[in-house]
């Protein structure tokens, strides 16, 4: 059990102890510190807050907590309640809204939830603001409001239906050409808010819906994060239902994954791939990933002449250099579509509407598609920290000797040799160092990995 304070908000597991636990003292806390960073930002009379929330068995508790404490403020609320990641970040601007919040602790397990801030646009805070709203909480510089300014909550319903109107407003999502493919697609949303979001966005788009886990009660019935080895169930369903494919979310609905008509992954780092592929066809221009998401972004960019550059990990890393870089598409190799057309955050949403539109207009099958992308292979691990271990001096370590390699420090250490690379670094929201690696073959990424496990063994002594 553990409380992790970042600069992207605060997480942790419900229960237990104040300060080492996301107990309800914690969650005021941290609401009342971003309150009151909001309002030292601005000179207006009265401030609004959007906060919605994840399916979480916690989260009902939390958003009380936390839209009270904001009240408490002097602060207006917009309730969204049920809501997506995407969606709080398309209300604030939509509602004019001076900030957000969203309940979710993303892809973590049920008994973890966390308070993810956003500024006035519905994006992440920076690193400044992220460490003045902990420095706030740290020395409780709360100012409260007086009982006759106290906020107010407003409660607006059916954002996940507005949401779902700009998707299918956007330029490169066709509802009818899709609608004209009839297809099929079991959709697993781990029992949280995307199993209302995205089957409702599929039958907008005239696709039929097998729901598996749409039940937003909480209860995650698999690891909620959309990897290989969660997602047994989906893959035999696809085959049992004949499907098109199968449309993997996490709890707060900004990570995406599919499986092809075979049962077999589409793989998590080719959501972005193929997603950018179509966009690019569309309206030619550059692209970001983080500097752990695979190469092949780089190589259909390269394809449609663009140019692909890569940002330290973090969604606010990636938004902030697309915004430099003016590209049209980018995102994270877990998933996550940041489509500008759109808002500049992560959203399975925008990724479904732009992956079906692009499957109903080549007339391939999913599998088919997969393989016409370069092959890569990716293996992540991890290793555990101790306190004595000094991650900063092994990573130099590691940066000294392959100073011969092209060799980048914006987010750690990372290696691109020509057939391959190693991206190590330490965790941001874990005590961990990982370690990502990409090869030709599953054979040598996995082998890379392990000499490089070995090597920052040694170092460590």
């Amino acid at each position: 059990m553990s409380l992790i304070k970042s600069i992207s908000g605060i997480r942790g597991t419900i229960g237990g102890n104040t300060g080492d636990n996301l107990t309800p003292i914690d969650t005021v806390k941290f609401a009342a510190a971003y309150g009151t960073w909001l309002k030292a930002q601005s000179d207006k009379k009265s401030l609004k807050v959007v906060v919605g929330r994840d399916a979480r068995i916690s989260g009902k508790m939390i958003m009380e907590l936390t839209m009270q404490t904001l009240i408490g403020l002097g602060i207006e609320v917009i309730d969204i309640g049920l809501s997506t990641t995407p969606t709080v970040e398309i209300a604030v601007p939509k509602e004019q809204a001076d900030g957000g919040i969203i309940l979710t602790a993303s892809h973590n397990p049920k008994q973890w939830n966390a308070l993810k801030l956003l500024n006035s646009k519905g994006e992440f805070l920076d690193a400044q603001a992220g460490a003045r709203i902990l420095e706030i909480a740290e020395k409780e510089e709360y100012h409260f409001a007086d009982v006759d300014d106290l906020g107010k909550i407003t409660s607006l319903e059916n954002y996940i239906d507005k949401h779902i109107e700009e998707v299918l407003a956007l330029n490169l999502v066709d509802a009818e050409k899709v609608q004209q493919k009839k297809f099929k697609v079991v959709v697993d949303a781990v029992n949280s808010s995307g199993g209302i979001a995205i089957p409702a966005l599929l039958e907008k788009m005239g696709v039929e819906v097998i729901k598996l886990y749409c039940e937003p009660n909480g209860h995650f019935p698999h690891n909620p994060e959309p990897l290989k080895e969660h997602l047994g169930d989906i893959c035999k369903l696809v085959q049992e239902e004949q499907a098109d494919f199968g449309i993997v979310v996490d709890p707060d609905v900004d990570r995406l994954a599919f499986i092809d008509e075979t049962g077999e992954m589409f793989g998590e780092e080719y959501t972005l791939v193929a997603c950018a592929d179509y966009v690019l066809s569309k309206t030619p221009g550059n692209t970001v990933s983080n500097l752990s998401s695979s190469r092949a972004l780089r190589d259909v960019t390269e394809k449609h002449h663009g140019k692909y550059q890569a940002s330290a990990v973090g969604e606010v890393n990636v938004v902030t250099l697309m915004k430099e870089s003016d590209a049209v598409i980018g995102g994270e190799g877990n998933g996550g579509i940041i489509y500008p057309e759109s808002h500049y955050g992560r959203d399975s949403l925008v990724g479904t509407a732009l992956f079906l539109t692009f499957l109903a207009e080549n007339g391939m099958k999913v599998s088919e598609l997969r393989k016409s992308y370069p092959a890569y292979f990716m293996s992540k691990n991890k290793i555990e920290l101790t306190p004595d271990l000094d991650v900063d001096g092994i990573l130099k370590a590691v940066e000294q000797k392959y100073a011969s390699e092209n060799v980048s420090t914006v987010d750690g250490v990372k290696i691109d040799f020509p057939e391959n690379w190693v991206h190590l670094r330490k965790s941001n929201t874990e005590p961990i160092i990982r370690i990502y690696t990409e090869a030709k073959s599953q054979k040598q990424a996995d082998e890379l990995a392990q000499r490089m496990i070995a090597e920052i063994k040694e170092i460590a002594g």
